[in-house]
């Protein structure tokens, strides 16, 4: 059996139905194997919209997700994308191809040291002498991804092992798999839970990736315990609940933070707790619990699923609806910004008012979300009720992220309205991804705010130099642009146009671009932080 037909053979019986990729020299034998398996292959247009196409697929479905390059240049143009995933801790198994092995050391055409470069921004990178290490590394990086998925796994192929014959039942041979786990702190815990009187939950992506969504529900349901999310994790409990104070940190809501800085314990769920997030924390002593041991910030730290975590405590903790009532008294008089978000009057039109006005069209659609000045206002002005329903890269933010993510995100959720935001600045560094969209026929309505500037950027040179400098756009015409990808696409620039026009919009079945022509706008300063 060769090598190819072994790593495609092992990709179908973990279930994995897409793979995301651009071929190349290097990789040509894997594709000839792909070309007739039951695996989709989507080509992007570039590797790197590749790799967010995989990441987005994997944050919409909470599977793995796939990407594939060849050597050299196709590789590093994956680096942006795959660096994205590792911050964001997406499980991805990343494929590439390289120069056969006789011609290692030689300098020869397309010839760079890809483990040397992957190896800061991947859990593992795995660099196979031949086929039947490839199987064995594979195999080990499948059932890494599905039991700890703590970031992208490399495999660097070379092309002459891909056309290698293997034996065929390597497939079946088990993976020796032991967990790391330290439980030894459970009983300071536990402790501290049982003597707390105004305990903080505060939940991050890993209680997504622990499949704990509902146990977390039933636990805070049970016992009247408050529970703030990080930016990856809003919605696992939707930000409706009565118990969901919304997003805690910077950008946070105003009660998730006075929740945090006045609580007497904070319980870190499958959270990093990254400076954004621990800025809304106060000097109450912290549980993390977390099965990367790299991310520990706790007074008590347990390495350990989530889901096992919520099982142990659900009887230790008490009611607390004191508590509860002093948060929702707080609440009550300081909302959350998506409860009172601007209105749409004005003329030219404002980002923030044009973005509160699409969430209010299209409350239950999933938002892709791409950098820049207008993630302020996509943060603050939309209440998220569902989980994996915010697509964004909160730990790495690169501009041109949401364009090929949305593409996997529309793979993984077919039936759901999807609904980029993007600027003309980000929008302009991957559209060429408009291709696959079209190929694809995928049902994504781009939201390309228009405002012919880098405006995030803008305003930090303004605060901090007094003028700006690089950062006004002379842009294409994106109607146009998107009519010879023959996707149907609009102009808007007056407020009655937006309502009436996007109306309409949500209404069809088909890609849809919409340029929204809007003004400059600066963002809000992260406010202080309640003592």
């Amino acid at each position: 059996m060769k090598c190819s037909d072994a790593i495609i053979k092992l990709l179908e019986d973990a279930g994995i139905k897409y793979v995301f990729g651009h071929p190349g020299e290097h990789v040509l034998p894997l594709y000839d194997s792909m070309r007739t398996s039951s695996i989709e292959h989507i080509l992007l247009r570039h590797e790197q919209g590749a790799a967010h196409a995989a990441d987005g697929y994997a944050r919409a479905s909470g599977e793995i997700g796939v990407c594939i390059s060849t050597g050299g240049p196709g590789a590093l143009n994956l680096v942006m994308g795959v660096a994205t995933a590792y911050k964001d801790s997406i499980p991805l198994i990343v494929i590439t191809g390289d120069i056969p092995r006789n011609q290692i050391g030689l300098n020869v055409f397309q010839e760079v040291e890809l483990e040397k470069i992957f190896k800061p921004i991947t859990r593992y990178t795995f660099k196979p002498r031949n086929g039947e290490e490839t199987i064995s590394m594979l195999k080990k990086a499948l059932v890494y991804s599905s039991r700890e998925p703590m970031g992208p796994i490399h495999i660097n192929i070379n092309k002459d092992i891909f056309q290698e014959e293997i034996r065929e039942d390597l497939l079946i041979e088990e993976v020796e798999y032991s967990p790391m786990r330290d439980y030894t702190s459970m009983g300071e815990a536990i402790s501290l839970l049982e003597s707390s009187k105004r305990p903080l939950i505060v939940a991050g992506a890993g209680v997504l990736w622990s499949r704990a969504e509902d146990d977390l529900r039933e636990l805070i349901e049970a016992h009247n315990i408050p529970v703030a999310t990080t930016y990856p994790a809003r919605g696992v409990i939707g930000e409706d609940h009565p118990l969901c104070l919304g997003m805690i940190g910077t950008r946070g809501t105003p009660t998730a933070n006075y929740a945090g800085k006045n609580c007497d314990l904070i319980i870190a769920l499958g959270s990093r707790i990254s400076e954004r997030t621990i800025i809304g924390f106060g000097d109450s002593p912290i549980i993390h619990v977390n099965i990367d041991k790299k991310t520990f910030k706790g007074d008590v730290n347990l390495q350990m699923d989530v889901k096992e975590f919520i099982e142990i405590i659900k009887s230790k903790v008490s009611s607390y609806t004191d508590w509860i009532r002093e948060l929702k008294e707080y609440s009550t008089k300081n909302p959350p910004a998506y409860d009172d978000p601007p209105l749409l009057k004005d003329y030219p039109l404002k980002p923030s008012q044009v973005i509160s006005r699409i969430f209010d069209l299209a409350p239950d659609a999933i938002v892709v979300n791409d950098a820049g000045s207008h993630t302020t206002w996509v943060t603050l002005y939309r209440r998220v009720l569902e989980s994996r329903s915010l697509i964004y890269s909160g730990a790495f933010g690169p501009m041109g992220y949401g364009l090929p993510a949305s593409v996997g995100v529309g793979l993984a959720r077919p039936g759901k309205k999807i609904i980029l935001i993007v600027g003309d600045g980000g929008f302009q560094m991957t559209m060429q991804e408009l291709g696959t969209i079209m190929e694809r026929k995928l049902p994504i309505i781009i939201c390309i705010l228009n405002n012919s500037s880098l405006g995030i950027v803008r305003q930090w040179q303004e605060m901090e130099y007094g003028e700006s400098y690089q950062v006004h756009l002379k842009n294409p015409d994106f109607v146009k642009l998107a009519r010879s990808y023959n996707i149907k696409s609009f102009r808007i620039e007056k407020p009655e146009e937006l309502d009436d026009t996007f109306s309409s919009i949500l209404q069809m079945n088909e890609p849809i671009l919409v340029e929204i022509k809007v003004e400059e706008e600066d963002i809000p300063l992260p406010p202080n932080f309640i003592d």
